[in-house]
């Protein structure tokens, strides 16, 4: 007989669930990096330009803005407004905020050419001792102006708003699957080749792993503003009573009209655009020009006059108090103290356009604890609030995400194999495919664009990469 020699099988090892974990997350990573990396690019290099408007703007109208010597006898601020009236005939007033030191022009803010909410005007800047104009700029063509455009909207309207929200809201998916990443493998990273992709790697790496918290506070601060996230938290506010103060709360608003959440220019606190405005009594109305004070309303330093003693201590080197002028013969002067540092110190009167009364005012202790968390969360994402350290971990944050994006980028072309995108190869153990499913859906109701845009991924990957294998053999 002839022997048979039966040799023992190589048995292949069975995934281990970790490992399984750690391909599917490494995949997300991929896919949340390829699709909203550029979106994030943009994001990071625009603000971290805005973060120094105050000091550029400053800098760059110096000449409108500051007089070469100080003024010791002021002309009325209705001859100054009738001034700035006369430069842009036709033009109604948005506002005006009086000089906020000697040597400081008044500047007007008129209606430029757009007229939709939330437009900007055009800043007239006047000499307050001859009322002689200064200077013009339209606000809604700034280089700042366009800076923060793209920021908040990539210049493509509610389209652009949408993109910059799901972009931000990637942006923690991947800091999230990112941290994993570093932390499963941190081991195999120490022992990788010191080549010039281990280098990157550990750029990367070190970079998310020590600004990580600043990048996602960052992305959070800036949540507030946009269309989705930022309605769903004001409905919460809302319904908790964790918002604006009520108008029931105050005397004086039995009658009320329109809001301020469409005028750019009231600069009243996020939190507190939808508070309905009251109304002055006394007087029919009557037919004037924008900007035109009815009959028998008082003088604009007079109305200013009457709201000081109500006015909060605002340090003039980091307070603008601005003047919005009643609409019509029931409207109310609205003044706003707009502190750039402290929202605690932000301020917003009524005051009865005849009377002087100060109607309603309120301020930081009317807010609710929603609404003080997202006022200073804006003021430190803009880095004003805790003055140069906070500009600069700001900074520090904008360059740390400009880092990660590169660096991943760099990492992804270098190892990318010929002619394909190179996404890491799918998981084949479902459990764990399940399990990091369910933490992702989680944040997709947290987060509900992010939540469409996953949904969309998956089915692209599980529809059309898994049915078509050119394409899938492009992607992988």
């Amino acid at each position: 007989m002839t022997s048979v020699e039966v040799r023992p099988q190589t048995v292949q090892p069975t995934p281990v669930p970790s490992s399984q974990r750690y391909r599917i997350i490494w995949r997300w990573h991929f896919y949340a990096g390829l699709f909203v990396a550029p979106v994030l690019l943009v994001l990071a290099v625009t603000g971290s330009i805005y973060l120094f408007k105050e000091p550029f703007e400053a800098w760059h109208y110096a000449d409108v803005r500051t007089l070469a010597a100080p003024v010791t006898a002021a002309k009325p601020l209705s001859e100054q407004v009738a001034a700035a009236r006369q430069a842009r005939p036709g033009a109604a007033v948005m506002s005006i905020i009086p000089p906020t030191a000697p040597d400081r022009t008044t500047r007007v803010i008129l209606q430029g050419a757009d007229t939709g909410p939330f437009a900007q005007g055009v800043s007239v800047y006047v000499d307050p001792s001859t009322a002689r104009v200064v200077g013009q700029i339209d606000d809604g063509t700034t280089f700042m102006r366009v800076v923060r455009t793209i920021h908040g909207e990539l210049m493509a309207g509610t389209i652009g708003d949408r993109v910059v929200e799901i972009a931000a809201c990637w942006a923690l998916i991947l800091i999230a699957t990112g941290t994993y990443l570093w932390w499963s493998g941190r081991r195999t990273h120490k022992r990788a080749k010191r080549s010039g992709r281990g280098r990157l790697r550990r750029l990367h790496t070190l970079t998310g792993v020590g600004a990580g918290a600043a990048v996602v506070f960052l992305v959070l601060s800036g949540l507030p503003w946009s269309g989705v996230w930022g309605d769903g938290l004001q409905r919460i506010q809302d319904s908790t009573g964790s918002t604006t103060p009520s108008a029931d709360s105050f005397p004086n608003t039995s009658t009320l009209s329109g809001d301020l959440s469409t005028n750019p220019d009231a600069k009243v606190p996020w939190s507190a655009e939808r508070l309905p405005v009251p109304q002055s009594e006394g007087h029919a109305a009557h037919q004037t020009a924008g900007g035109v004070l009815q009959p028998g309303a008082l003088p604009i330093e007079r109305a200013l006059a009457a709201a000081r003693p109500v006015l909060r201590d605002c340090a003039p080197a980091e307070c603008d108090v601005k003047v919005l002028l009643p609409k019509d013969a029931k409207g109310v002067y609205t003044i706003v103290t707009d502190n750039r540092r402290d929202p605690a110190a932000a301020q917003t009167l009524h005051v009865d356009q005849y009377s002087g009364r100060v109607l309603v005012s309120y301020g930081w202790a009317e807010y609710g604890v929603m609404a003080k968390a997202v006022e200073q969360g804006i003021a430190l994402h803009e880095g004003r609030r805790y003055g140069t350290a906070n500009l600069l971990v700001m900074l520090a944050a904008c360059l740390a995400l400009i880092t990660l994006v590169v660096t991943g980028a760099w990492m992804w072309w270098k190892r990318r194999p010929r002619g394909r995108a190179g996404a890491p190869a799918r998981a084949t153990n479902r459990r764990s495919a399940y399990g990091v499913i369910a933490v992702m859906a989680a944040l997709g109701l947290l987060f509900p664009l992010a939540g469409v845009t996953m949904a969309a991924v998956l089915l692209l990957d599980w529809l059309v990469l898994r049915r078509i294998p050119a394409v899938a053999r492009v992607i992988g």
